[in-house]
């Protein structure tokens, strides 16, 4: 609708918006839409938001769409921003938020990207797309490009949790498993791409995806009467949300909506897999590729993000941090957050508690200080990564059966 051009994040060369694009063919970094934004501050103000469809579509001039019959959607967004007093108490905090994303459809933030994605595809003649994914990501792009009418194509680990296979078969998905992590995924679409005619959604390869992840941004603000929170807690594997969210807060200010002032932007990760904590501490503006890669939050297990030095930026720029937790602090956090809050997490989102109390401790938070964390999925997506934690801690004579007290015989 409002769309100037496409730029490169990196060295900044400009595209045409209306043609397909992948990376930037001189840096090979990831390109962003850029909007008239002086032009839509003069008609979209805040208070027109206020009787707008309760999804991300209600910020329909700040997404590239131009043609409403190309949407497709599931009623993705407008997720809850949940005041966690009992955990907040436990840890000391007054003003603790959870983004609880996983009440999207096919029950993760990867439908915002995809909706916006695949509508985008669609509106530019996309016949078929193709994916690396360690599961989340699968299961949206399947939904949305079954509503579209698009094939996917999709590479994932062979050890993905199994809900996300089925989820990605039933929707009709052309689903291929990978011996090895989501980066051999992604050579192996890269490899067969333009002999089979897939078009790349691999993450931030395409231009389109975090613009839906973005809104995120925009609904935090929103949802906190325009006052951004102090400190964001965001678990990180390709980066996406927390790019997004960067872009969201520029182009808010830059329509009148908000002031100066940033969330410290702090990156999640498991220790088997921290590719932009290293970096972090070493002062480098890029992460190298994380060796033997591993960790029961699957979504996390990315070793290599094209969008390392976005993501970088946005730390620092924010004097924000990075943290690594372990694989028994994340599920730990995940039992904890839905003992407290009766939000059943994610892995991923569950990383997020035991990096509030380490940032506490570190005195990187302050009691009154405004914190929202984020739960990026659901976790009945992973109950195996639950049940086989459980089973470690149980004795085997004291587990329940597999039907239940209800159906034994």
């Amino acid at each position: 609708m409002h769309v100037k051009n496409l730029e490169c994040s990196f060295c900044h060369r400009e595209y045409e918006a209306r043609r397909l694009h992948n990376v930037c063919t001189e840096c090979g970094k990831p390109l962003l839409v850029r909007y008239d934004l002086k032009r839509i501050s003069k008609f979209l103000t805040r208070q027109a938001l206020y009787a707008r469809r309760s999804d991300l579509w209600r910020y329909r001039e700040l997404l590239p769409v131009r043609r409403e019959d190309n949407i497709v959607t599931l009623g993705e967004g407008w997720t809850p921003l949940h005041h966690a007093k009992s955990l907040g108490a436990a840890l000391g905090l007054t003003e603790l938020y959870v983004k609880d994303e996983s009440l999207n459809p096919t029950q993760s933030f990867k439908a915002r990207g995809m909706s916006v994605a695949v509508s985008m595809a669609k509106e530019l003649g996309v016949t078929k797309i193709a994916a690396p994914s360690a599961g989340n990501a699968a299961g949206a792009l399947a939904a949305y490009c079954a509503l579209g009418g698009i094939q996917a194509f999709l590479f994932m680990p062979r050890d993905t949790p199994r809900a996300n296979l089925i989820e990605c078969e039933v929707a009709g998905a052309h689903i291929t498993l990978v011996d090895g992590l989501i980066t051999d995924c992604g050579a192996e679409v890269a490899r067969r791409k333009e002999e089979e005619g897939w078009f790349d959604f691999s993450t931030l390869k395409e231009p389109y995806r975090v613009e839906g992840k973005k809104t995120l941004g925009y609904e935090i603000a929103e949802q906190s009467a325009w006052t951004l929170p102090d400190v964001i807690v965001y678990p990180t594997g390709g980066g996406t949300g927390l790019v997004g969210m960067w872009k969201a807060f520029d182009e808010m200010q830059q329509l009148g909506w908000i002031g100066e002032k940033r969330p410290r932007m702090v990156s999640v990760q498991a220790a088997g897999c921290a590719p932009i904590v290293r970096a972090f501490e070493k002062g480098e503006r890029f992460a190298e590729e994380f060796p033997n890669a591993t960790t029961i939050a699957s979504g996390l297990r990315v070793p290599k993000a094209i969008g390392d030095f976005l993501i970088l930026d946005a730390i620092r720029e924010s004097d924000g941090t990075a943290v690594a937790v372990t694989d028994e602090e994340l599920i730990a956090g995940a039992r904890e957050l839905a003992r407290k809050e009766g939000i059943f997490a994610a892995p991923e989102g569950g990383a997020c508690v035991p990096a509030v109390r380490k940032l506490i401790e570190r005195g990187k938070v302050k009691a009154d200080e405004r914190v929202v964390l984020f739960n990026t999925g659901a976790g009945i997506k992973y109950l195996d990564a639950f049940d086989s934690e459980m089973k470690e801690r149980t004795p085997r004579s004291q587990r329940p059966s597999a039907l239940g007290p209800a159906l034994r015989t």
